[in-house]
């Protein structure tokens, strides 16, 4: 029997242990980064005002975990609107009854965290940080058992709409991780079906039952991922898109983060080969937001990952 290589053994140790293959984008952990800054100092500083100082210290940690999902995965499932606000109420009540019903500290520690879990997920509202809300609701002191279920509005559900709307003001501003997810400008164009047809966001959420456990994925995010792969596999021969290439049209390229884009498509001038005709194009959205350029319908294809259609403008 041959020892294991030293490489594979670290990969086998990693993956053991769920260590990412590779980090964020940078300007992904700089917007994680000033957006919890931002989020949290509202956060602490209405805290402090209403309450003192005192107890802000046992209520901030709780939405500090919260802010971590809102502004480093804003997309993730936790971090949605409802199991933000839904997920702390709720684990909050379970707190205090806990606290009010429970005359030993530690039986009512652990039935606090327990009951939140509880009524999490019968209303689909897990949120890890609602733990940490139901627990400071037991041992956060005379200062927070003095709120008795008050301790539900203020502080916890203050600040919660506090930083759903940090979290919406923020993120409006990187067009790649709008918060919530549903607020996404632009969604994918159906396109005939091929050999590599991506399975919908029906398929994944039926697979996604059917695994029968916790995937902290949208059925969306899944697809993208899916639909990102698919582009990455057919690099290999860029040039010969899957869409059609139309004046009035919108486009996605295949990066994400600072460098990704959308381009429409404003005029053509047309050439013998199809292949050189030369496209106009503005981009609407991420990187070069405004600007105007041009390059050839093989340029154009080289670049796309994706086409894309706008969403109707609300009244």
């Amino acid at each position: 029997m041959t020892d294991l290589a030293p490489e594979s053994l670290l990969v086998q140790i990693r993956h053991f242990l769920g260590i990412p293959p590779a980090a964020p984008h940078s300007s992904e952990q700089w917007a994680a980064i000033l957006g919890s800054l931002l989020g949290i100092a509202c956060v602490f500083l209405i805290t402090h005002s209403l309450l003192g100082q005192h107890t802000a210290v046992f209520v901030v940690p709780s939405l500090g975990a919260t802010a971590v999902l809102v502004f480093a995965a804003p997309h993730s499932l936790f971090a949605q609107p409802w199991a933000v606000l839904a997920g702390n109420l709720l684990s909050a009540i379970a707190g205090v009854l806990c606290q009010q019903m429970v005359p030993d500290p530690t039986l009512a520690a652990a039935s606090a965290v327990a009951l939140a879990i509880a009524v999490m997920h019968l209303t689909r509202s897990l949120h890890p940080p609602g733990g940490a809300t139901a627990l400071a609701a037991v041992i956060g002191g005379p200062d927070i058992h003095q709120l008795g279920y008050g301790y539900v509005l203020l502080p916890v559900g203050i600040n919660c709409l506090i930083l759903i709307a940090v979290g919406i003001a923020f993120n409006h501003a990187f067009a790649w991780r709008r918060y919530p997810a549903s607020l996404m400008r632009y969604v994918h164009h159906e396109t005939p079906p091929s050999a590599e047809s991506v399975p919908s966001e029906e398929n994944i959420q039926q697979a996604m039952a059917r695994l029968k456990g916790m995937i902290d994925v949208s059925p969306a995010e899944l697809k993208e991922v899916i639909e990102q792969s698919l582009l990455l596999a057919r690099q290999s021969s860029p040039g010969n898109p899957e869409f059609p290439l139309r004046v009035g049209a919108y486009y996605g390229n295949r990066h994400s983060g600072r460098h990704w884009s959308v381009r429409q498509i404003i005029s053509a001038e047309y050439a013998e080969q199809a292949e050189n005709d030369v496209l106009n194009y503005r981009i609407v959205e991420g990187k070069g937001r405004h600007r105007f350029g041009h390059c050839t319908r093989a340029e154009f294809s080289r670049w796309a990952g994706r086409q894309l259609r706008q969403r109707k403008a609300r009244p």
